[in-house]
């Protein structure tokens, strides 16, 4: 009997991993258009670093444009079990800066600087289970990425995915979507057009959410995890709606997708109706200045030489935590203020924006 002998080669070394704190050098890998748009950038480390982050989580991208330096967050669309890379899909904003310039201007081999991953809107291992991922718009990039990891772990699942668009044209990762529910047992997937523009043949309902369709949809969902990310008006409705059929409050999460905070378009036009302005006085300073419903209340004590510490100015790094002594700000923060903060009366000066005179101890 002939014995064969194998060389053992030696194993290479683990490849190292993307640290959060110390590593910022991204580089674009691909660009793939997803809809007319809507595009997805694929990145890697450019030292080949690997990434371990979790579904639902995101990039706070730095991109340099001619008049300074702009900070963007991005949900990572990819699954965590592919570590070489990860993606992000961006929707076009009409007159929106960054998602202009990424659509524009970004190819591969393009370095960014970036810090992730960041925030919470990851689900509870408990509760895998049973899911109802809700989505609308470009809202799907994070639930996506749980999708895909639900569909890598290729475990048993009780999974619905319902996402709204505009028109069947406008739906993101419809291919995909349409693959993964063939092949993964226990999810069950619904696409809801608002109208049927461009798809006559559309066999399905078409509108936006509702108490009626919801509970069609979802006859179990009390018994579900909601996940839900998309415009501020979509999840008031999800919000509403889900309650109203008995989801408790601790099984219903959200991630912020007010493009008013993401996306920043530039000035409104003369003819739109008039933009109150409040007073804004800095206590501590002796400094009182006007800031517009519209504005943030760091980006105009900034332009004032008020004194504030700042960095991530997008709601994440808790840099710029101040007190608010009086008044009232619509804060859309992405993860750097606790709630037990918020109830103590803090708030992120570079997320918020005034809904009355205010006074803050600064």
């Amino acid at each position: 009997m002939d014995i064969k002998l194998h060389t053992l080669r030696p194993s290479s070394p683990a490849p190292a991993h993307w640290h959060a704190e110390e590593d910022d050098q991204l580089v674009c890998l691909d660009v793939y258009d997803e809809t007319h748009d809507v595009k997805t950038f694929t990145f890697g480390s450019s030292d080949g670093k690997r990434f371990a982050f979790e579904a639902g989580q995101y990039f706070l991208f730095d991109v340099e444009l001619d008049e300074g330096v702009e900070r963007r967050c991005y949900s990572i669309s990819s699954s965590p079990h592919r570590t070489a890379t990860f993606t992000v899909t961006v929707k076009r904003v009409p007159g929106g800066r960054i998602s202009g310039w990424l659509h524009d201007t970004l190819v591969p081999g393009t370095v960014l600087k970036a810090k992730g991953p960041l925030g919470h809107f990851v689900a509870p291992n408990t509760s895998w289970a049973k899911l109802l991922l809700l989505s609308a718009g470009s809202g799907i990039t994070p639930v996506m990425a749980m999708l895909r990891d639900l569909a890598d772990r290729a475990e048993p699942v009780d999974v619905v995915f319902l996402h709204a668009a505009r028109t069947p044209l406008d739906f993101v990762f419809r291919h995909e979507l349409e693959g993964i529910a063939r092949r993964l047992k226990g999810m069950r997937l619904h696409l809801l057009p608002e109208n049927i523009c461009g798809e006559r043949s559309w066999p399905g309902l078409t509108g936006r959410i509702s108490t009626d369709y919801i509970r069609l949809a979802v006859p179990d969902l009390a018994e579900r995890t909601v996940m839900c990310c998309g415009p501020a008006p979509f999840m008031h409705a999800a919000r509403e709606i889900t309650a109203a059929l008995g989801v408790a409050p601790d099984r219903y999460l959200e991630e912020s997708f007010d493009a008013r905070v993401i996306e920043e378009p530039g000035p409104a036009p003369p003819e739109e109706a008039a933009i109150r302005i409040y007073q804004v006085e800095f206590a501590k300073q002796a400094k009182t200045i006007a800031v517009s419903q519209e504005q943030t209340v760091l980006s105009c004590a900034k332009k004032s030489a008020v004194r504030i510490p700042s960095s991530c100015a997008n709601g994440v790094c808790g840099t710029c935590k101040s007190k608010l002594v009086s008044g009232a700000v619509d804060m859309a923060h992405n993860g750097g203020i606790r709630q037990r903060e918020i109830d103590a009366g803090f708030f992120l000066p570079c997320c918020s924006r005034p809904l009355s005179d205010l006074v803050i101890d600064r």
